[in-house]
Protein backbone atom coordinates (compact mmCIF):
# COMPACT_ATOMS: atom_id res chain seq x y z
CA UNK A 1 0.00 0.00 0.00
CA UNK A 2 1.55 3.04 -1.31
CA UNK A 3 1.10 5.53 1.31
CA UNK A 4 3.38 8.70 2.24
CA UNK A 5 3.92 8.61 6.48
CA UNK A 6 6.35 11.47 6.26
CA UNK A 7 4.14 14.11 5.08
CA UNK A 8 0.75 12.40 6.49
CA UNK A 9 2.76 11.80 9.88
CA UNK A 10 3.25 15.47 10.38
CA UNK A 11 -0.01 16.49 9.49
CA UNK A 12 -1.56 13.89 11.75
CA UNK A 13 0.72 15.33 14.38
CA UNK A 14 -0.60 19.19 13.63
CA UNK A 15 -4.08 18.10 13.90
CA UNK A 16 -3.62 16.58 17.11
CA UNK A 17 -2.17 19.80 18.51
CA UNK A 18 -5.09 21.85 17.11
CA UNK A 19 -7.31 19.50 18.68
CA UNK A 20 -5.53 20.16 22.12
CA UNK A 21 -6.90 23.35 22.64
CA UNK A 22 -10.23 25.09 23.55
CA UNK A 23 -12.96 24.74 20.94
CA UNK A 24 -13.17 27.64 19.42
CA UNK A 25 -16.19 29.93 17.24
CA UNK A 26 -16.33 29.26 13.36
CA UNK A 27 -13.63 31.43 12.13
CA UNK A 28 -12.22 32.33 15.19
CA UNK A 29 -9.46 29.96 15.24
CA UNK A 30 -6.07 29.87 15.10
CA UNK A 31 -4.21 27.56 12.27
CA UNK A 32 -3.79 24.11 13.16
CA UNK A 33 -0.06 23.16 13.98
CA UNK A 34 0.66 27.09 14.87
CA UNK A 35 2.37 26.13 17.60
CA UNK A 36 4.90 23.91 16.78
CA UNK A 37 6.75 26.20 14.21
CA UNK A 38 9.85 23.66 14.88
CA UNK A 39 8.26 21.48 12.12
CA UNK A 40 8.95 24.50 9.66
CA UNK A 41 10.40 24.52 6.50
CA UNK A 42 9.58 27.75 5.24
CA UNK A 43 7.88 30.29 7.51
CA UNK A 44 4.64 29.20 6.97
CA UNK A 45 4.77 25.46 6.79
CA UNK A 46 2.36 24.78 9.69
CA UNK A 47 -0.53 27.24 8.49
CA UNK A 48 -0.41 25.49 5.50
CA UNK A 49 -0.12 22.05 6.98
CA UNK A 50 -3.82 23.20 8.41
CA UNK A 51 -5.21 24.08 5.12
CA UNK A 52 -4.72 20.30 4.14
CA UNK A 53 -5.54 18.89 7.40
CA UNK A 54 -9.04 21.10 7.09
CA UNK A 55 -10.06 19.73 3.50
CA UNK A 56 -9.42 16.24 4.52
CA UNK A 57 -11.28 16.23 7.82
CA UNK A 58 -14.58 18.44 6.71
CA UNK A 59 -17.05 17.70 4.88
CA UNK A 60 -17.96 20.51 2.62
CA UNK A 61 -14.89 19.19 0.69
CA UNK A 62 -14.96 15.45 1.33
CA UNK A 63 -18.41 13.95 2.71
CA UNK A 64 -22.11 14.16 2.49
CA UNK A 65 -22.34 17.92 1.59
CA UNK A 66 -20.03 18.13 -0.91
CA UNK A 67 -21.75 15.03 -2.19
CA UNK A 68 -24.90 16.78 -2.33
CA UNK A 69 -23.68 20.05 -3.91
CA UNK A 70 -21.55 18.18 -6.76
CA UNK A 71 -23.12 14.74 -7.56
CA UNK A 72 -26.65 14.56 -6.52
CA UNK A 73 -27.57 17.12 -8.28
CA UNK A 74 -26.13 15.62 -11.99
CA UNK A 75 -28.10 13.12 -13.89
CA UNK A 76 -25.52 10.39 -13.06
CA UNK A 77 -26.43 9.44 -9.07
CA UNK A 78 -28.86 9.99 -6.46
CA UNK A 79 -28.27 10.04 -2.80
CA UNK A 80 -28.79 6.65 -2.30
CA UNK A 81 -29.37 4.80 1.13
CA UNK A 82 -31.91 4.14 2.49
CA UNK A 83 -35.19 5.22 1.30
CA UNK A 84 -35.66 6.69 5.32
CA UNK A 85 -31.64 7.75 5.65
CA UNK A 86 -31.38 11.60 4.88
CA UNK A 87 -34.83 12.02 2.77
CA UNK A 88 -34.54 15.54 3.81
CA UNK A 89 -32.06 15.15 1.12
CA UNK A 90 -34.24 14.39 -2.09
CA UNK A 91 -36.00 17.22 -2.67
CA UNK A 92 -33.64 20.07 -2.27
CA UNK A 93 -31.36 17.83 -4.66
CA UNK A 94 -32.47 14.94 -6.17
CA UNK A 95 -35.34 17.08 -7.44
CA UNK A 96 -33.88 20.80 -7.03
CA UNK A 97 -36.21 22.33 -4.75
CA UNK A 98 -33.40 24.18 -3.39
CA UNK A 99 -33.44 25.03 0.70
CA UNK A 100 -31.99 28.36 1.84
CA UNK A 101 -31.49 26.41 5.48
CA UNK A 102 -30.70 23.42 5.17
CA UNK A 103 -27.50 21.58 7.05
CA UNK A 104 -25.32 20.60 3.73
CA UNK A 105 -25.77 24.50 2.56
CA UNK A 106 -24.57 25.83 5.79
CA UNK A 107 -21.79 23.46 6.15
CA UNK A 108 -20.26 23.74 2.56
CA UNK A 109 -20.63 27.71 2.73
CA UNK A 110 -19.10 27.91 6.10
CA UNK A 111 -16.15 25.00 4.90
CA UNK A 112 -15.43 26.72 1.99
CA UNK A 113 -14.61 30.45 4.30
CA UNK A 114 -12.93 28.52 6.95
CA UNK A 115 -10.47 26.93 4.43
CA UNK A 116 -9.94 30.79 2.55
CA UNK A 117 -9.88 32.15 6.40
CA UNK A 118 -6.95 29.16 6.99
CA UNK A 119 -5.14 30.75 3.80
CA UNK A 120 -5.42 33.88 4.47
CA UNK A 121 -4.05 33.58 7.92
CA UNK A 122 -1.23 31.84 5.79
CA UNK A 123 -0.80 34.63 3.44
CA UNK A 124 -0.91 37.57 6.31
CA UNK A 125 2.11 36.04 8.41
CA UNK A 126 3.96 35.31 5.26
CA UNK A 127 3.58 39.04 4.32
CA UNK A 128 4.41 40.17 7.80
CA UNK A 129 7.75 38.27 7.89
CA UNK A 130 8.85 39.71 4.31
CA UNK A 131 10.31 36.36 3.92
CA UNK A 132 11.70 35.81 -0.21
CA UNK A 133 12.83 32.29 0.22
CA UNK A 134 12.25 29.98 -2.36
CA UNK A 135 10.51 27.38 0.60
CA UNK A 136 8.50 30.02 2.25
CA UNK A 137 7.64 31.29 -1.21
CA UNK A 138 6.34 27.64 -2.62
CA UNK A 139 4.32 27.46 1.08
CA UNK A 140 2.33 30.94 0.09
CA UNK A 141 1.69 29.17 -3.39
CA UNK A 142 0.15 26.38 -1.61
CA UNK A 143 -1.60 28.69 0.55
CA UNK A 144 -3.14 30.91 -2.66
CA UNK A 145 -3.67 27.09 -4.63
CA UNK A 146 -6.16 26.77 -1.38
CA UNK A 147 -7.99 29.88 -1.69
CA UNK A 148 -8.17 29.85 -5.00
CA UNK A 149 -9.75 26.06 -5.12
CA UNK A 150 -12.50 27.23 -2.69
CA UNK A 151 -13.23 30.75 -4.68
CA UNK A 152 -13.40 28.01 -7.43
CA UNK A 153 -16.15 25.66 -5.80
CA UNK A 154 -18.02 28.67 -4.54
CA UNK A 155 -18.82 30.58 -7.58
CA UNK A 156 -19.69 27.75 -9.34
CA UNK A 157 -21.91 26.95 -7.16
CA UNK A 158 -23.09 30.16 -5.90
CA UNK A 159 -22.60 32.79 -8.18
CA UNK A 160 -21.21 35.86 -6.55
CA UNK A 161 -20.01 35.66 -2.98
CA UNK A 162 -17.71 37.63 -0.48
CA UNK A 163 -14.49 38.47 -1.52
CA UNK A 164 -11.75 37.83 1.37
CA UNK A 165 -8.60 38.82 1.46
CA UNK A 166 -7.63 38.86 5.10
CA UNK A 167 -7.80 36.56 8.25
CA UNK A 168 -11.12 37.18 9.57
CA UNK A 169 -10.93 38.55 13.53
CA UNK A 170 -14.58 38.63 14.56
CA UNK A 171 -17.83 38.20 13.33
CA UNK A 172 -18.31 41.08 11.79
CA UNK A 173 -15.63 40.72 9.42
CA UNK A 174 -17.67 37.89 7.70
CA UNK A 175 -20.07 41.07 6.81
CA UNK A 176 -18.30 41.82 3.09
CA UNK A 177 -20.65 42.58 0.46
CA UNK A 178 -20.95 40.16 -2.64
CA UNK A 179 -18.30 40.93 -5.55
CA UNK A 180 -19.28 40.03 -9.08
CA UNK A 181 -18.69 36.96 -10.81
CA UNK A 182 -15.33 38.17 -12.47
CA UNK A 183 -14.17 39.49 -9.55
CA UNK A 184 -14.06 36.30 -7.95
CA UNK A 185 -12.56 34.97 -11.15
CA UNK A 186 -10.30 37.46 -10.77
CA UNK A 187 -8.99 36.67 -7.83
CA UNK A 188 -8.70 33.14 -9.17
CA UNK A 189 -6.47 33.80 -11.91
CA UNK A 190 -4.22 36.28 -9.66
CA UNK A 191 -3.73 33.39 -7.40
CA UNK A 192 -3.32 30.56 -9.59
CA UNK A 193 -0.82 32.58 -11.70
CA UNK A 194 1.07 33.12 -8.23
CA UNK A 195 0.99 29.73 -7.36
CA UNK A 196 2.04 28.21 -11.01
CA UNK A 197 5.29 30.78 -10.66
CA UNK A 198 6.10 29.61 -6.89
CA UNK A 199 4.97 25.94 -6.39
CA UNK A 200 7.58 23.08 -7.73
CA UNK A 201 7.03 20.80 -10.05
CA UNK A 202 7.32 18.19 -7.53
CA UNK A 203 7.95 17.83 -3.78
CA UNK A 204 9.76 14.26 -3.82
CA UNK A 205 9.41 11.20 -2.56
CA UNK A 206 8.77 12.83 0.70
CA UNK A 207 6.06 15.15 -0.21
CA UNK A 208 4.28 12.91 -2.44
CA UNK A 209 0.67 13.72 -2.64
CA UNK A 210 1.47 17.82 -1.88
CA UNK A 211 0.36 20.44 -4.11
CA UNK A 212 2.40 21.21 -6.82
CA UNK A 213 2.69 23.97 -9.90
CA UNK A 214 1.08 21.21 -12.16
CA UNK A 215 -1.99 20.90 -10.31
CA UNK A 216 -2.06 24.63 -9.63
CA UNK A 217 -2.01 25.01 -14.03
CA UNK A 218 -4.91 22.37 -13.98
CA UNK A 219 -6.82 23.98 -11.54
CA UNK A 220 -6.60 27.01 -13.71
CA UNK A 221 -6.95 25.75 -17.40
CA UNK A 222 -10.49 24.52 -15.54
CA UNK A 223 -11.31 28.39 -14.70
CA UNK A 224 -10.49 29.31 -18.02
CA UNK A 225 -12.51 26.67 -19.12
CA UNK A 226 -15.58 27.76 -17.10
CA UNK A 227 -15.61 31.30 -18.91
CA UNK A 228 -14.96 29.99 -21.92
CA UNK A 229 -11.47 31.33 -22.58
CA UNK A 230 -10.09 28.31 -24.43
CA UNK A 231 -7.08 30.04 -25.73
CA UNK A 232 -5.53 30.67 -22.10
CA UNK A 233 -7.31 26.82 -21.00
CA UNK A 234 -5.29 25.18 -24.08
CA UNK A 235 -2.34 26.53 -23.11
CA UNK A 236 -2.03 25.54 -19.42
CA UNK A 237 -3.22 22.27 -20.53
CA UNK A 238 -0.76 21.91 -22.88
CA UNK A 239 2.14 22.95 -20.21
CA UNK A 240 1.00 19.90 -18.13
CA UNK A 241 0.87 17.32 -20.97
CA UNK A 242 4.49 18.40 -21.78
CA UNK A 243 5.48 17.53 -18.23
CA UNK A 244 7.00 14.10 -18.03
CA UNK A 245 5.79 13.41 -14.70
CA UNK A 246 2.46 12.91 -15.76
CA UNK A 247 0.26 10.47 -18.25
CA UNK A 248 -2.46 8.40 -18.51
CA UNK A 249 -2.46 5.61 -15.62
CA UNK A 250 -3.64 1.46 -16.98
CA UNK A 251 -5.64 0.04 -16.15
CA UNK A 252 -8.20 2.67 -15.62
CA UNK A 253 -9.47 0.43 -12.60
CA UNK A 254 -6.18 0.70 -10.84
CA UNK A 255 -6.44 4.65 -10.70
CA UNK A 256 -8.60 4.14 -7.76
CA UNK A 257 -6.97 1.62 -5.89
CA UNK A 258 -4.39 1.88 -3.18
CA UNK A 259 -1.99 1.50 -5.60
CA UNK A 260 -2.97 4.01 -7.74
CA UNK A 261 -2.80 7.38 -5.31
CA UNK A 262 -0.67 9.72 -6.85
CA UNK A 263 0.42 8.10 -9.47
CA UNK A 264 1.53 9.42 -12.75
CA UNK A 265 -3.11 10.29 -13.28
CA UNK A 266 -2.58 12.59 -10.23
CA UNK A 267 -2.53 16.37 -10.38
CA UNK A 268 -4.26 16.50 -6.65
CA UNK A 269 -5.44 14.20 -4.53
CA UNK A 270 -7.29 14.59 -0.59
CA UNK A 271 -4.46 12.92 1.04
CA UNK A 272 -5.65 10.29 3.62
CA UNK A 273 -4.14 7.53 5.97
CA UNK A 274 -4.98 4.84 8.30
CA UNK A 275 -2.39 2.25 10.11
CA UNK A 276 -2.56 -1.42 9.50
CA UNK A 277 -3.29 -1.76 12.55
CA UNK A 278 -6.04 0.92 12.61
CA UNK A 279 -3.92 2.55 15.39
CA UNK A 280 -3.36 5.98 13.41
CA UNK A 281 -6.22 7.55 11.96
CA UNK A 282 -5.20 10.41 9.21
CA UNK A 283 -8.64 9.31 7.43
CA UNK A 284 -11.73 10.81 5.90
CA UNK A 285 -14.70 10.20 5.19
CA UNK A 286 -15.24 10.43 1.45
CA UNK A 287 -14.95 6.84 0.93
CA UNK A 288 -17.13 5.89 4.30
CA UNK A 289 -20.13 7.91 3.05
CA UNK A 290 -20.76 6.23 -0.42
CA UNK A 291 -19.73 2.43 0.81
CA UNK A 292 -22.24 -0.40 0.16
CA UNK A 293 -25.20 0.11 2.58
CA UNK A 294 -27.07 -3.38 3.86
CA UNK A 295 -26.86 -3.71 7.29
CA UNK A 296 -29.09 -6.74 7.32
CA UNK A 297 -26.55 -8.47 4.72
CA UNK A 298 -23.32 -10.38 6.93
CA UNK A 299 -20.34 -8.66 5.34
CA UNK A 300 -22.09 -6.16 3.06
CA UNK A 301 -22.21 -3.35 5.34
CA UNK A 302 -19.45 -1.26 4.06
CA UNK A 303 -19.99 2.30 4.69
CA UNK A 304 -23.58 4.88 4.30
CA UNK A 305 -24.45 4.14 1.51
CA UNK A 306 -24.61 7.11 -0.67
CA UNK A 307 -24.01 8.63 -4.18
CA UNK A 308 -25.73 5.81 -6.02
CA UNK A 309 -25.22 5.06 -9.64
CA UNK A 310 -28.21 6.13 -11.73
CA UNK A 311 -29.94 4.03 -15.12
CA UNK A 312 -29.18 7.35 -17.11
CA UNK A 313 -25.18 6.57 -16.04
CA UNK A 314 -25.11 3.24 -16.47
CA UNK A 315 -26.73 2.93 -19.81
CA UNK A 316 -24.45 5.95 -21.07
CA UNK A 317 -21.43 3.14 -21.65
CA UNK A 318 -20.73 2.31 -24.71
CA UNK A 319 -20.41 -1.61 -25.44
CA UNK A 320 -17.01 -2.95 -23.97
CA UNK A 321 -16.15 0.33 -22.13
CA UNK A 322 -13.89 -0.52 -19.45
CA UNK A 323 -15.01 2.19 -17.46
CA UNK A 324 -18.70 0.63 -16.62
CA UNK A 325 -17.27 -2.34 -14.59
CA UNK A 326 -14.48 -0.27 -13.17
CA UNK A 327 -17.41 2.73 -11.97
CA UNK A 328 -20.22 0.77 -11.29
CA UNK A 329 -20.89 -2.40 -8.23
CA UNK A 330 -24.17 -4.51 -9.69
CA UNK A 331 -26.10 -5.84 -6.74
CA UNK A 332 -26.74 -9.51 -7.21
CA UNK A 333 -23.39 -9.67 -9.57
CA UNK A 334 -20.23 -10.40 -8.68
CA UNK A 335 -17.33 -7.72 -7.96
CA UNK A 336 -15.48 -8.72 -11.12
CA UNK A 337 -12.15 -9.36 -10.67
CA UNK A 338 -10.96 -8.09 -13.92
CA UNK A 339 -11.95 -4.35 -12.93
CA UNK A 340 -10.80 -3.55 -9.56
CA UNK A 341 -12.83 -6.79 -7.89
CA UNK A 342 -12.02 -9.29 -5.07
CA UNK A 343 -13.90 -12.52 -6.37
CA UNK A 344 -16.83 -11.60 -4.15
CA UNK A 345 -20.46 -11.81 -5.33
CA UNK A 346 -22.80 -8.96 -3.96
CA UNK A 347 -26.53 -10.08 -2.70
CA UNK A 348 -29.62 -9.32 -4.32
CA UNK A 349 -30.93 -5.67 -4.14
CA UNK A 350 -34.76 -5.08 -2.46
CA UNK A 351 -36.52 -5.09 -6.17
CA UNK A 352 -35.10 -8.89 -6.36
CA UNK A 353 -35.93 -10.19 -3.38
CA UNK A 354 -32.36 -9.12 -1.34
CA UNK A 355 -31.19 -6.69 1.31
CA UNK A 356 -29.58 -3.97 -0.78
CA UNK A 357 -31.40 -0.67 -1.09
CA UNK A 358 -29.61 -0.07 -4.49
CA UNK A 359 -29.03 -1.70 -7.25
CA UNK A 360 -25.81 0.18 -8.09
CA UNK A 361 -23.09 1.16 -6.02
CA UNK A 362 -19.52 3.56 -7.02
CA UNK A 363 -16.76 1.03 -7.72
CA UNK A 364 -14.36 3.70 -7.44
CA UNK A 365 -14.40 3.86 -3.58
CA UNK A 366 -14.83 -0.11 -2.78
CA UNK A 367 -12.10 -1.02 -0.70
CA UNK A 368 -9.82 -4.22 0.04
CA UNK A 369 -12.14 -6.23 2.41
CA UNK A 370 -8.03 -7.30 4.04
CA UNK A 371 -7.29 -3.51 4.88
CA UNK A 372 -10.58 -3.36 5.97
CA UNK A 373 -10.10 -6.71 8.20
CA UNK A 374 -7.03 -5.67 9.88
CA UNK A 375 -7.88 -1.86 10.53
CA UNK A 376 -10.70 -3.30 12.28
CA UNK A 377 -13.00 -0.36 10.33
CA UNK A 378 -14.63 -3.10 7.98
CA UNK A 379 -17.72 0.15 7.22
CA UNK A 380 -15.26 2.71 7.41
CA UNK A 381 -12.78 2.89 4.88
CA UNK A 382 -10.87 6.29 6.05
CA UNK A 383 -7.87 5.71 4.29
CA UNK A 384 -8.91 6.24 0.70
CA UNK A 385 -7.77 9.14 -0.72
CA UNK A 386 -10.08 11.39 -2.60
CA UNK A 387 -9.39 12.06 -6.50
CA UNK A 388 -9.57 15.90 -7.20
CA UNK A 389 -7.95 16.92 -10.59
CA UNK A 390 -6.66 13.85 -12.51
CA UNK A 391 -4.62 14.02 -15.85
CA UNK A 392 -7.34 12.78 -18.33
CA UNK A 393 -9.09 15.86 -16.93
CA UNK A 394 -6.60 18.01 -18.44
CA UNK A 395 -6.48 16.15 -21.49
CA UNK A 396 -10.22 16.27 -22.04
CA UNK A 397 -10.50 20.28 -21.29
CA UNK A 398 -7.50 20.27 -24.16
CA UNK A 399 -9.17 18.41 -26.55
CA UNK A 400 -12.73 20.34 -25.56
CA UNK A 401 -11.05 23.87 -26.12
CA UNK A 402 -8.69 22.82 -28.87
CA UNK A 403 -12.08 22.40 -30.68
CA UNK A 404 -13.68 25.35 -29.93
CA UNK A 405 -10.58 27.18 -31.46
CA UNK A 406 -11.20 25.36 -34.82
CA UNK A 407 -8.32 22.78 -33.96
CA UNK A 408 -10.95 19.66 -33.96
CA UNK A 409 -8.54 17.94 -36.14
CA UNK A 410 -5.95 17.96 -32.80
CA UNK A 411 -8.60 17.73 -30.11
CA UNK A 412 -10.15 14.25 -31.14
CA UNK A 413 -6.36 13.00 -30.98
CA UNK A 414 -6.40 13.98 -27.53
CA UNK A 415 -10.21 12.88 -27.10
CA UNK A 416 -8.97 9.33 -28.78
CA UNK A 417 -6.22 8.52 -26.31
CA UNK A 418 -8.66 8.64 -23.28
CA UNK A 419 -10.95 5.93 -25.69
CA UNK A 420 -8.20 4.00 -26.36
CA UNK A 421 -7.54 3.58 -21.91
CA UNK A 422 -11.04 2.69 -22.18
CA UNK A 423 -10.81 0.00 -24.70
CA UNK A 424 -12.77 1.88 -27.42
CA UNK A 425 -12.06 2.73 -31.04
CA UNK A 426 -11.30 6.06 -32.24
CA UNK A 427 -13.47 8.51 -33.46
CA UNK A 428 -12.93 10.26 -36.51
CA UNK A 429 -13.04 13.88 -37.37
CA UNK A 430 -16.10 15.09 -39.39
CA UNK A 431 -17.44 18.48 -37.33
CA UNK A 432 -17.03 20.81 -34.66
CA UNK A 433 -20.41 20.56 -33.42
CA UNK A 434 -20.03 16.36 -33.72
CA UNK A 435 -16.31 16.39 -31.82
CA UNK A 436 -18.19 18.67 -28.72
CA UNK A 437 -20.97 16.23 -28.30
CA UNK A 438 -18.28 13.36 -28.53
CA UNK A 439 -16.38 15.42 -25.96
CA UNK A 440 -19.63 15.84 -23.57
CA UNK A 441 -19.98 11.96 -23.69
CA UNK A 442 -16.63 11.75 -22.86
CA UNK A 443 -16.55 13.55 -19.99
CA UNK A 444 -19.48 12.04 -18.45
CA UNK A 445 -18.35 8.37 -18.29
CA UNK A 446 -14.68 9.16 -17.91
CA UNK A 447 -15.82 11.00 -14.55
CA UNK A 448 -18.92 9.19 -13.59
CA UNK A 449 -19.68 9.73 -10.03
CA UNK A 450 -16.85 12.68 -9.20
CA UNK A 451 -18.55 15.51 -9.39
CA UNK A 452 -17.90 16.92 -12.08
CA UNK A 453 -21.08 16.20 -14.30
CA UNK A 454 -23.41 18.80 -12.94
CA UNK A 455 -20.93 21.86 -13.36
CA UNK A 456 -20.18 20.41 -16.76
CA UNK A 457 -24.06 20.48 -17.84
CA UNK A 458 -24.59 24.12 -16.90
CA UNK A 459 -21.15 25.56 -18.17
CA UNK A 460 -22.33 23.57 -21.79
CA UNK A 461 -25.58 25.23 -21.50
CA UNK A 462 -27.25 21.89 -21.16
CA UNK A 463 -28.57 21.98 -17.72
CA UNK A 464 -32.44 22.63 -18.62
CA UNK A 465 -32.76 20.33 -21.39
CA UNK A 466 -31.02 17.08 -19.43
CA UNK A 467 -31.87 17.55 -16.44
CA UNK A 468 -35.06 19.58 -16.57
CA UNK A 469 -37.42 16.69 -16.22
CA UNK A 470 -36.09 16.34 -12.80
CA UNK A 471 -36.92 19.77 -12.01
CA UNK A 472 -34.10 22.10 -12.93
CA UNK A 473 -34.78 25.26 -14.03
CA UNK A 474 -32.52 28.07 -15.08
CA UNK A 475 -32.53 30.04 -11.63
CA UNK A 476 -30.64 26.40 -9.88
CA UNK A 477 -27.55 26.86 -11.82
CA UNK A 478 -26.70 28.69 -8.43
CA UNK A 479 -28.09 27.47 -4.91
CA UNK A 480 -29.19 30.36 -2.89
CA UNK A 481 -26.80 31.78 -0.05
CA UNK A 482 -27.51 30.03 3.39
CA UNK A 483 -30.12 32.59 4.94
CA UNK A 484 -28.21 32.21 8.25
CA UNK A 485 -25.66 34.33 6.51
CA UNK A 486 -27.84 37.00 5.02
CA UNK A 487 -29.60 37.48 8.58
CA UNK A 488 -26.10 37.92 9.86
CA UNK A 489 -25.14 40.51 7.52
CA UNK A 490 -28.46 42.42 7.10
CA UNK A 491 -28.14 45.04 4.00
CA UNK A 492 -24.83 43.86 3.31
CA UNK A 493 -24.94 40.22 1.87
CA UNK A 494 -27.44 39.86 -0.09
CA UNK A 495 -29.57 36.57 -1.40
CA UNK A 496 -29.27 35.46 -5.08
CA UNK A 497 -31.92 37.50 -6.38
CA UNK A 498 -33.70 34.48 -8.02
CA UNK A 499 -34.09 33.05 -4.53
Amino acid sequence: MKKLINFKSILFLLLLMATMGSCKKFLDQKPFGATIDDLNQGGIEAEVFGCYSYMRSNTGFVGISWLAFHDFRSDDSEKGSDPSDGQEWVAPFDNFQYVKNIWANDVYWENHVQLINLANIAIAKADSLGATDATTLANLGEARFFRAFSYFDMVRTYGEVPIYRQPTQSANDLCVAKATIPQVYALIDEDLSFAEANLPSSWGSAYEGRLTSGAALALHAKAYLYRQNWAAALGLCQQVMARPQYGLYSPYYMIFKDAGENCKESLFEVQAYVSPDGSKDLGCEFATTQGVRASQASGWNLGWGWNTPTDNLVNAYEPGDKRKPSTILFSGQSDDPTYGGYGRTLPNDVSNGGPLPRKYWNKKIYADPAYRASTGMSDNPRWINKRVIRFSDVVLMAAEASNELGQGATGINWLNDVRNRAGLSAKTYTTKEQLRDDIKHERRVEFGVEGERFFDLVRWGDAETVLGGLGYTHRCRFYPIPQKVVDACPGVIQQNPEW
